[in-house]
């Protein structure tokens, strides 16, 4: 059976969700989002999700070494084989420290699909996109695709549509300096190991990009 240690990277609005979707269905690998486990660890109060408690309720960033620390009991606990890392790391620092994480859980070498859109594209998707304002509905639409414009009724519920603060363009361009600051020396870093695979995600039909996403995936698979 295959084995996949998978790292999904790419800016705000690069559409990772979506092709995280498509990993999962077509290769059975478990989805592991940090802010999903942060939150797991904190309601099951774990020894280290009452550590990160404490930072999460003060609105401040969790530090690296819990961070990896819960990853690690996730990955050990429950002895998993294939996994997809969706938006981390973030960091050189916390790649290095995930990359022996992964190797006492195990995993074969980490294949990297980094998701290269433009920041024209960026901001235009994403200053697209509006939502449901019902927290029960919080449905989102985006003006490209959807028959629909901000303040207008949402469709499934009947509540108010709007679009957030953040979603304004230049508050996305803000986003994206400090995403491509941050992440650049990451990219350098997985392009010298040779575990990068770049694949741009703009200009074609999202089927063909998923295509390219599962075949690149597949080329980083271990037997187990």
């Amino acid at each position: 059976m295959d084995k996949y240690n998978l790292i999904l990277l790419g800016p705000p609005g690069a559409g990772k969700g979506t092709h995280a979707a498509s990993l999962v269905r077509e290769l059975g690998v478990t989805h592991l989002s940090t802010g999903d486990m942060l939150r797991a660890a904190v309601a099951e109060d774990t020894e280290l999700g009452q550590e990160a408690r404490g930072y999460m309720e003060a609105g401040e960033l969790v530090p690296d070494e819990l961070v990896i620390g819960i990853v690690r009991e996730r990955l050990l606990r429950d002895k998993l084989s294939s996994v997809l890392f969706d938006g981390f790391p973030r960091t050189v620092a916390q790649a290095e420290a995930l990359e022996q994480v992964a190797a006492e859980a195990g995993l074969p070498e980490a294949r990297v699909i980094y998701l290269d859109v433009s920041d024209q594209e960026v901001v235009a998707r994403l200053s697209g996109r509006f939502q449901c304002r019902s927290s029960s509905c919080n449905r989102i639409y985006n003006v490209r695709n959807d028959n629909l414009r901000p303040g207008e009724q949402c469709p499934a519920c009947g509540s108010e549509t709007y679009q957030r603060e953040d979603d304004q363009p230049e508050a996305i361009r803000r986003r994206l300096a400090v995403y491509r600051e941050q992440t650049a020396p990451l990219i350098d870093y997985y392009r010298r190991r040779e575990q990068l695979t770049e694949i741009k995600a703009e200009g074609d039909r999202v089927e063909a990009i998923t295509a390219r996403v599962l075949a690149a995936a597949r080329e980083g698979a271990a037997q187990g």
